[in-house]
């Protein structure tokens, strides 16, 4: 069986959105993506003729989203926003619909700004983890984004919203509307949901502000993907452009009034939780490494260790947001053992969903990433100060 059978089989997605060739199920997911794209449109025209509107919320709100199914790094993005946020005084509040959370309350609090208010079963890994990286923060889940913001309006003061995951949430207004692509492959096979990443229409990015690129420097090398922007802006004159040029180019050339940022997800530290030990990123260099990563692209994870001159002997990828069992903990640290390497490594994502149940194993880590604006952050955050200020 194919990797992209298997990903059919095992909802490995991230492989089906990015492959362009004809498969015996693609006229199947060919005729669903017909379907959702019929349901997408019908939804765009209600808000766009004025028949549903958005509720506003008392304060500013910062939207951060993207028009593919995962995989552009979005945690890392909401984490150094709310960090900026809270460096500026401003009273900040999270707002998540908390994909893989098991709480049922209507409006659930993640995180008062002072810790963590709930374990990650409850809240979600997501929301969990940007609970403990941004303190100062309340982060606040409901399916109804304004419910949430009216919490945090009333129960905390906060009058500046974050929006995880908010470009498609049309329910709520928002102040500026950020939209995060990877720059090394932007649109997968350029298809709506579930034959391609797309959650709609290329055309609905005129909605965003501005544009953030993400692994913009990754995507300077020549692995990335962009089909969809060489039938755009043609093959001829961007033939040896590295893939992120050509996403840049495709952004200005459509959207010639709106800026585009550009970013990075840079490996920071490592950290051992059972020690306490944090090293930077290049104590990984030469070391031999069991891996494992529950991502939307768990590759890139690879990749990354990989860069850092760690010597990679197993690398295992599960599903995003993967709901990890016991068992499968302790078959990757016999892997570990078994292949003699010095360490067992994961993503911090990955180990807010293991660490209630991860035996005092001082050989297991995570890498923790750290997002950062290139070449210099302050054009974006002048513009975030002077729209607060309007």
């Amino acid at each position: 069986m194919g990797d992209r059978a298997k990903g059919l089989v095992t909802g490995d997605w991230s492989r089906i959105h990015r492959d362009r060739r004809f498969r015996p199920w693609t006229p199947l997911l060919a005729f669903c993506s017909a379907v959702y794209g019929i349901g997408v449109r019908l939804r765009l025209g209600m808000y766009a003729t004025g028949i549903l509107r958005g509720k506003c919320l008392p304060g500013f709100v910062l939207s951060i989203g993207n028009l593919t199914a995962g995989g552009t790094g979005k945690t890392p993005a909401v984490v150094m926003f709310a960090r900026w946020a809270v460096s500026q005084g401003l009273r900040v509040a999270v707002l998540s619909r908390g994909y893989g959370s098991q709480a049922h309350e209507d409006v659930f609090e993640a995180s008062d700004g002072h810790g963590v208010s709930a374990d990650v079963h409850r809240a979600g890994d997501e929301p969990s983890l940007i609970a403990k990286t941004v303190p100062g923060s309340p982060v606040i889940i409901s399916r109804s984004r304004h419910r949430a913001g009216m919490y945090a309006y009333e129960k905390f003061g906060s009058d500046v919203f974050i929006l995880d995951d908010g470009f498609q949430h049309l329910q709520l207004e928002r102040n500026l509307n950020l939209v995060l692509m990877d720059a090394t492959d932007p649109f997968g096979n350029g298809h709506l949901l579930p034959w391609g990443p797309l959650r709609e229409p290329l055309n609905q990015l005129r909605r965003a502000d501005a544009f953030i690129l993400t692994r913009f420097n990754r995507g300077n090398n020549a692995g990335g993907r962009v089909p969809v922007i060489r039938r755009t802006v043609g093959e001829d004159p961007l033939h040896d452009v590295p893939p992120a040029e050509k996403t840049l180019a495709f952004l200005k050339a459509r959207f010639p009034s709106k800026p585009v940022f550009c970013a990075d997800h840079s490996p920071d530290e490592v950290v051992f939780p059972a020690t306490g030990e944090a090293h930077d990123a290049g104590f990984l260099k030469s070391r031999r490494i069991v891996a494992f990563g529950g991502i939307a692209h768990p590759d890139y994870f690879k990749e990354q260790l990989a860069e850092l001159g760690a010597d990679v002997i197993e690398f295992r990828g599960f599903r995003d947001h993967c709901a990890f069992a016991v068992k499968d903990l302790e078959d990757m640290i016999h892997a570990k053992e078994s292949c003699g390497a010095d360490y067992l490594l994961t993503t911090e994502k990955d180990w807010m969903r293991i660490a209630a149940f991860a035996p005092p194993y001082g050989d297991l880590g995570y890498l923790r990433i750290r997002f950062s604006l290139l070449p210099d952050p302050d054009g974006l955050f002048r513009m975030i100060l002077n729209d607060l200020k309007k």
